[in-house]
């Protein structure tokens, strides 16, 4: 570090910085570029937070609604891709015939590259805000083991699916838990926490991925399907 915002880059040489640059000790820094422009991202270690949570919440991810929590707040997904893919199409669309490595192909690369940023930019701001919500007042997050991977085999819904990057919202949700000093809670992934009645605890035998709403034929409690699993898994814990 050479002040605020000035840094000696090996080979490179100086570099100004647009933003102020921390005055710590870093571990390592890399040097990105999306679209045009360029980013500097450090590694350096910071004390965690107990923040002395002892509440705990279940949260269930959905593709309807990015997260419903056992509180009853409903976090609506970004869905940035779907906002942005019809002009996305359109601008790949009237590329397909210029020449690789002209001027006009070039300039309609960087076209594209912008929009992909921020769809991006967008989603991860979305999950940054709503991980950052959950490790810094809750003591635990309970969440399922989602199957990824098994759940982007399915045509009709891997679109949404990847719009809402759950593996990104587990990834983040990791470690700041670890900075927050709350707990995070993984549930086996065949928990049946949208089949079960988390008022009774009954079990229902089927229930299709149409039925919004859980009616239970045992005690008559009526609830939103997502709302259901996830008071079942914040009682998973207990």
């Amino acid at each position: 570090m050479l002040g605020s915002n000035k840094i000696q880059v090996p080979v490179i040489g100086v570099l100004k910085t647009y933003e102020r640059l921390p005055q710590v000790l870093t571990k390592s820094a890399t040097i990105s570029r999306q679209a045009d422009r360029w980013f500097l991202s450090f590694r350096f270690e910071i004390e965690t937070q107990n923040l002395g949570n002892t509440n705990v919440v279940g949260v269930d991810l959905g593709v309807k609604n990015l997260a419903t929590l056992s509180t009853g707040k409903v976090i609506t997904g970004a869905k940035s891709y779907k906002k942005y893919e019809a002009k996305l199409s359109r601008m790949q669309w009237l590329n397909r015939h210029k020449i690789i490595g002209s001027v006009n192909w070039k300039k309609a690369q960087l076209q594209i590259a912008r929009l992909h940023r921020k769809i991006a930019n967008i989603r991860k701001d979305t999950l940054h805000k709503l991980t950052t919500l959950l490790a810094k007042n809750h003591g635990t997050v309970v969440i399922e083991d989602l199957n990824v991977s098994g759940m982007l085999a399915n045509h009709k819904l891997a679109k949404a699916i990847a719009d809402m990057s759950f593996f990104e919202f587990r990834r983040q949700l990791t470690y700041k838990c670890e900075l927050y000093g709350s707990k995070l809670v993984v549930v086996d992934r065949w928990f049946p926490s949208s089949k079960t009645c988390s008022n009774c605890g009954t079990k229902k035998e089927t229930l299709g991925l149409d039925e919004r709403v859980f009616n239970c034929g045992h005690c008559g409690f009526v609830v939103d399907r997502d709302l259901n699993a996830a008071i079942n898994l914040s009682k998973a814990v207990s």
